[in-house]
């Protein structure tokens, strides 16, 4: 692997704009034109980067316009220059993340998906990314409470999520960014995440390439595969847990869901 690889590209790029919105809110301001703030600046330093070191790639960010050219390209760079933005601007929170993920239309099994990624979370000091190696021994079968703890939305929580618990006796446990709920899977601190509400690509990508890369189970709530770089950037729902886990809320959510 060489210095310059798409999974450490997208972890040193992940950081560096971390860093940025870490001294920008330092520099505090009113929350909104601090949301503002850090949502443009993240978006300029990640663009300006990817423009520069992979100038034959088209990028999909939340921030800037959708790209026609992305659906016939080669490889796509999708990124959340500030997922968590209510949160950013909170002060003392840490939920907030930064997302990039790179999608290949022939991965190295062929296929299209999710070949590399990075999620950044700045106000914890925190990485998690695809680098081969790093992310070894951070999921998997772990000791925990006698409860499932889920970890979910803050501000949008689908009723989905609260007739899960119900039927499994699970816990729940509010998050802001969707990286931030990922990255609580990954580290043990929680042991899955369930949204039914809707979101777009690039609030998921790079959480779910690091998902994969520690070993974790991410699929639809109906148990089918996430599909990014597609016509339409919006997603209706997601299941990411630990691997053992997949079964028994697949079926939880079908008996919620009465599906067959």
């Amino acid at each position: 692997m060489t210095a310059d690889s798409d999974d450490v590209l997208a972890r040193d790029l992940a950081a560096a704009a971390g860093r940025r919105l870490l001294d920008r809110r330092a520099r505090g301001g009113e929350p909104d034109l601090l949301r503002k703030a850090g949502d443009r600046l993240s978006h300029e330093f990640l663009v300006a980067e990817l423009a520069a070191r992979r100038p034959g790639d088209v990028v999909l960010s939340e921030e800037g316009a959708d790209d026609p050219a992305r659906l016939s390209a080669r490889r796509v760079w999708i990124v959340d220059p500030l997922d968590g933005t209510r949160e950013f601007g909170d002060a003392g929170r840490a939920d907030w993340a930064v997302h990039v993920a790179l999608w290949e239309a022939a991965g190295p099994d062929g296929t299209a998906g999710l070949t590399a990624g990075a999620v950044a979370l700045p106000a914890r000091d925190m990485v998690l990314s695809t680098v081969p190696g790093e992310l070894d021994g951070t999921a998997g079968l772990r000791g925990r409470e006698a409860r499932i703890r889920i970890v979910l939305s803050r501000t949008r929580v689908p009723q989905l999520v609260w007739d899960i618990s119900d039927l499994i006796d699970a816990e729940l446990i509010p998050l802001g960014s969707a990286g931030a709920k990922v990255a609580a899977v990954v580290c043990g601190e929680a042991d899955a995440y369930v949204h039914a509400g809707g979101f777009y690509e690039w609030d998921t990508a790079a959480p779910v390439a690091v998902a994969r890369a520690a070993g974790l189970h991410a699929s639809r709530i109906d148990g089918s595969r996430l599909a990014y770089n597609q016509p339409d950037v919006l997603m209706p729902d997601i299941l990411v847990c630990q691997p053992p886990l997949a079964g028994p809320i697949l079926q939880a959510i079908r008996e919620v869901t009465n599906a067959p």
